[in-house]
């Protein structure tokens, strides 16, 4: 299965992954840790099969310090030790988020509960536009047929700072 197109070739797909640069680096600057977002970005984009999102996200977080045991569970995050009850609800946003189709409420009330005990208001407004966006994401690569394995971390912030 070979790349459909380049879309970011397209006169519209540049100004889009500029708009998505953009939005992104907004969710970076955020007060959301950095750890996080990564392991949100990660889970969405295993759960959609993203291999693509799935190699950035590991780089760029192994890149930034994250262990490799952590990056390895964290497709079974709820059967393990490592991570701690902030990140557990994180993740389980993510995965109802990224799993709206799958429940008929959505998130559920006790995972947004579980949210709201351990970010304020700012690290949540960066979280939940995080799910959306990592999952518009994941949508265009898979799409588009994007193959993870050629990442090397740092390539869309270098991106982002040029949008």
């Amino acid at each position: 299965m070979e790349p459909r197109m380049d879309l970011f070739t397209t006169e519209t797909g540049a100004r889009l992954g500029k708009r998505f640069a953009n939005l992104g680096q907004v969710i970076t600057r955020s007060p959301l840790p950095k750890s996080t977002q990564e392991l949100v970005s990660l889970r969405a984009s295993q759960i959609n099969g993203c291999g693509w999102c799935i190699d950035m996200h590991t780089k760029d977080a192994a890149a930034a310090g994250e262990t490799a045991v952590r990056l390895a569970l964290v497709a079974a995050w709820r059967e393990s030790t490592v991570f701690t009850a902030a990140e557990q609800a994180a993740l389980a946003l993510a995965e109802e988020g990224t799993r709206l189709a799958d429940a008929h409420e959505g998130v559920s009330d006790a995972t947004w509960a579980r949210v709201r005990e351990h970010y304020d208001d700012e690290q949540v407004a960066a979280l939940v536009a995080l799910v959306a966006l990592i999952n518009a994401a994941n949508r265009l690569a898979v799409i588009m047929h994007q193959k993870g394995g050629s990442y090397e971390p740092g390539m869309f912030a270098a991106f982002a700072e040029q949008a």
